[in-house]
């Protein structure tokens, strides 16, 4: 079993903020609230969720090659 990474930096495309984060293992993360602008974020197109999208690390699902899962 490949080894997860949990730790991702999340940045907010409107307004540049970067927060490091812990992803869940067993959930995708759909919606997350940047904390100084306050927007909403939601996965691009084509991605499982916001740490796929705008994360420098893909979610712990993608990187094991698994299913997403809502969280």
């Amino acid at each position: 079993m490949k080894t997860v990474i949990r730790e991702s930096t999340i940045t907010c495309p409107m307004c540049g903020y970067a927060k490091r984060e812990m992803m869940p293992i067993d959930a995708c993360v759909w919606f997350y609230e940047c904390e100084r602008c306050k927007t909403v974020l939601k996965p691009k197109a084509g991605d499982c969720c916001v740490y796929c999208s705008y994360g420098t690390t893909a979610c712990p699902a993608v990187q094991q090659a698994s299913p997403c899962r809502a969280h």
